[in-house]
């Protein structure tokens, strides 16, 4: 029998079953849901904007992600287009939050 593969989805396991991934806390399809839940590390909803509950708006940033309890996911990208990842990222997502 074949080991059950999980991966990790915005601080959550989640698994394949058939052709969609689910949560598998709750068995719900994570592309229904995601948006409905908070971040699975920091438990913060999204803001009414939609960026991560734990960063809010940034000055200076188009876009970024916490990383959900993944350093190596976190990234952010700038105005002027330059994109930052892992641990540099969150460093200056502590320094804009100042």
């Amino acid at each position: 029998m074949a080991k059950e593969e999980i991966s990790k989805f915005r601080g959550y396991d989640i698994k394949k079953v058939g052709s969609e991934f689910v949560f598998c806390d709750t068995g719900e399809p994570t592309i229904e849901n995601w948006q409905n839940r908070p971040c699975g590390h920091c438990k913060k909803y999204n803001t009414p904007e939609g960026h991560d509950g734990c960063l809010g708006t940034l000055p200076f940033v188009i876009n970024a992600c916490c990383g959900h309890g993944n350093y190596k996911e976190a990234y952010l990208q700038l105005e002027s287009k330059k994109i930052i990842r892992g641990f540099e990222a969150l460093l200056i997502f502590l320094l804009l939050k100042l």
